[in-house]
């Protein structure tokens, strides 16, 4: 049975970091599902933070974070991962582990991230 489940969520400081991690398992071929990262703060919409091809090749960004989360993926461990730096409050939100191969799309339980003084 699929399951994602992402990590690593908590409180941070502003300007800190966080990382998160997405553990995939139940998955035959996990190198060939696209992984991304997406996050809903209360009363907004959910909105794609960060996606990596199954190679690793493509990445992109929302603009928001750009130059302070990296995302990458270890197909050996059938995980990712968002590394997050220079945190800032408006970063607050669930996060969400997103992998999708043609139809497929599986997702996570969310972790929440909250960045606070």
């Amino acid at each position: 049975q699929v399951h994602v489940a992402e990590s690593g969520g908590g409180l941070a400081q502003p300007g800190g970091s966080l990382r998160l991690s997405c553990a995939a398992s139940g998955f035959n071929f996990f190198s060939m599902y696209v992984m991304s990262w997406y996050r809903q703060a209360p009363g907004k919409e959910r909105e794609m933070v960060a996606s990596i091809s199954t190679s690793g090749d493509t990445i992109n960004y929302a603009d928001s974070v750009k130059g302070r989360f990296t995302i990458s993926r270890d197909n050996a461990k059938n995980t990712a991962y968002l590394q997050m730096n220079n945190l800032k409050p408006e970063d607050t939100a669930v996060y969400y582990c997103s992998s999708r191969w043609g139809a497929r799309n599986y997702w996570g339980q969310g972790t929440q991230v909250t960045v606070s003084l």
